[in-house]
């Protein structure tokens, strides 16, 4: 039996919702799974191809003081390697984390032959779930990892302590203030989000793809960069006051995006400058 469709683990979220809506424009079967609905995920599995699991229910802040919270995660994750026992020819696409993976590297840009080693509790989580999908992948199975960076853009949804391009713009549209942990010198990789269904995509097409790839724009900003970008794409100032940093939080994460670009024949396509305007509005027709 011919398996084409997609299956979309935890796909009603930020990216989720970006890849199914272009999955549907090019016609691809596509059906998204709740991370709670085990039983219709052991159903349905074997009528896809490719199971893309996106699915988390942690940010690094929400569990940096409670590590017990990502448990539920790397349950669902180990539920759906369980049922990949039994289906050889489906393709798995696993959403990692490429901006808590690997902590304060020696280096940027940050390679995916990397040293492993996340400051949180998320980062760590992401790490175990991902030795798990390597198994899989040593036992035959094609096993794509993604790590992607910040991923931003139009239909974002707005998470307390998550997603800096989407909080600062909501901040500037309402005129509230944003707190900045740190001296906002933190550098990270922010990807739009066009950048992230695109090669998705493209690898979704590859069914016996078991690579590890890094997704990011491989330009790194400072928190005070992106304010400035923001405050000239808005024409308004944002007003900030600054914490203390906290321990989970990376100095600095810029990914190298080579071996994907290489595997593909792809590169991120939005400028940070340009992704923050289509937001802007976006958020304000929205």
């Amino acid at each position: 039996m011919k398996r084409d469709g997609v299956l979309l683990l935890g796909g009603g979220g930020f990216i989720g919702s970006a890849l199914a809506a272009r999955l549907q424009q090019e016609k691809a079967p596509v059906y998204v799974v709740g991370r709670h609905d085990a039983e219709q995920l052991k159903q349905l599995l074997p009528q896809y191809g490719t199971v893309v699991h996106l699915a988390s229910s942690t940010t690094p802040g929400s569990s940096a003081t409670d590590p017990a919270l990502e448990l539920d995660n790397l349950a669902l994750t180990l539920r759906l390697l369980d049922l990949l026992q039994a289906q050889p020819e489906t393709h798995l696409i696993f959403f990692s984390s490429g901006g808590t993976l690997y902590g304060n590297p020696e280096r940027l840009p940050v390679t995916e032959d990397s040293p492993i080693a996340p400051l949180s509790h998320h980062g760590a989580g992401k790490a175990a779930q991902e030795v798990f999908c390597q198994s899989l992948r040593a036992q035959g199975h094609a096993v794509t990892i993604l790590r992607p960076s910040n991923a931003y853009g139009p239909g974002q949804t707005l998470r307390h302590g998550f997603g800096l391009i989407r909080t600062m713009l909501e901040r500037v549209r309402l005129g509230t203030p944003l707190e900045i942990w740190g001296d906002g010198e933190n550098v990270r990789d922010f990807i739009y989000i066009d950048d992230v269904v695109e090669p998705t995509l493209r690898l979704i097409r590859l069914p016996q793809d078991s690579g590890t790839y890094n997704l990011g724009s491989g330009v790194g900003y400072t928190v005070n960069q992106v304010r400035g970008l923001v405050e000239a794409v808005c024409g308004r100032q944002l007003t900030t006051s600054c914490r203390p940093s906290r321990g989970i939080d990376v100095r600095g994460i810029v990914l190298d995006n080579s071996r994907l670009a290489a595997r593909l024949g792809w590169n991120p396509g939005v400028r940070l400058t340009d992704g923050i305007a289509r937001t802007w509005q976006w958020l304000q027709e929205a």
